[in-house]
């Protein structure tokens, strides 16, 4: 089972970038046919899927985070980077990231039910 270690500022201001790093030790984030991705839950809401980068390189944002998205990585360090501009306290949640098998939500979970591998999460909290 591999594992994924997220780190972070834990605390942000609005209208800050959100700058997160998912660190893969003893792992590859270039080889096999996977999907290096980020979700997050906010409280009292369900996971939400945000964007996924692939062994490949390519990127995947969702629709509704798409212009404020960006996901990146240092393949010297077998780290991936997720970036997120404009935030508000509507993006305060717990953010993990998740290797999977596809670049979409139900690769991931299904309902509350995780799927592939995933990290401990960390906390984030938007506010003034």
């Amino acid at each position: 089972q591999v594992q994924l270690q997220e780190s972070g500022p834990g605390l942000g201001k609005p209208s800050q970038t959100l700058s997160l790093t998912c660190t893969v030790p003893g792992g590859s984030i270039t080889t096999d046919y996977y999907y290096w991705s980020w979700i997050r839950q906010a409280p009292g809401k369900g996971l939400e899927w945000m964007g996924a980068i692939a062994s490949s390189g390519s990127t995947y944002y969702s629709p509704s985070l798409k212009s404020r998205i960006s996901i990146s990585r240092d393949t010297s360090k077998n780290q991936f980077t997720l970036q997120l501009s404009s935030v508000t306290p509507e993006d305060t949640a717990v953010y993990y990231c998740a290797r999977g098998a596809g670049p979409t939500g139900t690769w991931y979970y299904v309902g509350t039910a995780r799927r592939g591998s995933w990290g401990q999460g960390t906390q984030v909290t938007v506010s003034s």
